[in-house]
């Protein structure tokens, strides 16, 4: 098999197996905490950042969405109590996403059960096979390591 073959194949498998993981997370996270993976994924960075909270800007780039997708995914965690707004007192161009402490309780409860079906779709790699597909997985993203 030729090596154009290969990236071909290895693209096609992965966005297989992320669809699959993708839509295994979310009917596990929508029937235990009535989110969906991309709400998980945002609340958990604006759980991980400083403060909790991050710019737009800089969550759309975490999260490889345009700044109005993002402002239309939090649109619906806000009304439900889970992220707010702040706007920068300097520069009032500037908005801010933040989590509010129920986001916050949410996403470390929902991150249990990513975690299981995480470990359950995954079988048991080793340290080393997670290590360098997590590398490879970055490197394509765009993302420093």
């Amino acid at each position: 098999m030729s090596t154009d073959t290969l990236t071909t194949e290895f693209s096609l498998r992965m966005a297989r197996a992320w669809a699959t993981l993708s839509r295994r997370l979310d009917n596990a996270l929508g029937g235990h905490h009535g989110i969906s993976f991309a709400d998980y994924q945002l609340l958990r960075h604006l759980q991980q950042a400083p403060g909790g909270r991050l710019r737009r800007v800089d969550l759309a780039d975490k999260l490889g969405l345009t700044a109005s997708g993002v402002t239309r995914s939090l649109l619906p965690l806000e009304k439900i109590g889970l992220v707010g707004r702040q706007s920068d007192p300097r520069d009032a161009r500037v908005g801010y996403a933040i989590i509010t402490p129920a986001g916050a309780e949410l996403v470390t409860n929902a991150t249990v059960v990513v975690d299981n079906i995480s470990r359950a779709v995954l079988g048991g790699p080793s340290r080393a096979q997670l290590e360098a597909t997590s590398a490879l997985l970055a490197q394509i993203a765009g993302v420093p390591q």
